[in-house]
């Protein structure tokens, strides 16, 4: 058994990340509509990504991708504030110190790339979720920034980098 990496999202990875993501969205009864389930880039992640300013990370662990997480420039806003986006892990990949670790590379990818904060939307019922983002800096918000389209989202967070 090897150890979880993250790494830069590749091609190949499309299909299982995309399954990871919707995966983890049902099982934690998330709306189909209104969040990231209804994405059109759940299918085509490299390739959203491949943008400036924007990363996305698998962690994979024995050839499996098992999570992932990225960061953009926030959609629909001005000034130079990023997004955290679509950080989702299978049950497996729970509580091991993977998010946190997730958390730290995209984090450090947006002070990289010049942003001046990172914004994050969430579900109310998400505690383990909210628990990391409140022990990275991340401070919530009254309402939300831009327009992501994730109007079941009801939480938000921001972070000064």
């Amino acid at each position: 058994m090897s150890k979880p990496i993250i790494r830069p999202i590749q091609k190949k990875d499309n299909p299982q990340i995309a399954r990871v993501i919707r995966e983890v969205l049902v099982d934690l009864g998330v709306p189909k509509v209104g969040t990231a389930y209804a994405d059109k880039a759940l299918d085509c992640m490299f390739e959203t990504y491949q943008k400036k300013d924007a990363a996305y990370f698998v962690v994979e662990e024995n050839d499996i991708v098992i999570g992932g997480a990225g960061i953009s420039k926030l959609e629909n806003y001005t000034g130079k504030v990023c997004e955290l986006q679509k950080m989702y892990y299978l049950e497996s990949a729970r509580a091991r110190g993977i998010g946190a670790a997730m958390m730290q590379r995209c984090l450090e990818t947006a002070t990289a790339f010049c942003f001046d904060s990172c914004y994050i939307e969430t579900m109310t019922y998400m505690k383990a979720a909210q628990k990391l983002y409140l022990r990275s800096g991340f401070k919530y918000l009254e309402k939300p920034l831009g327009d992501t389209g994730h109007f079941s989202c009801p939480v938000q967070m921001l972070k000064k980098l």
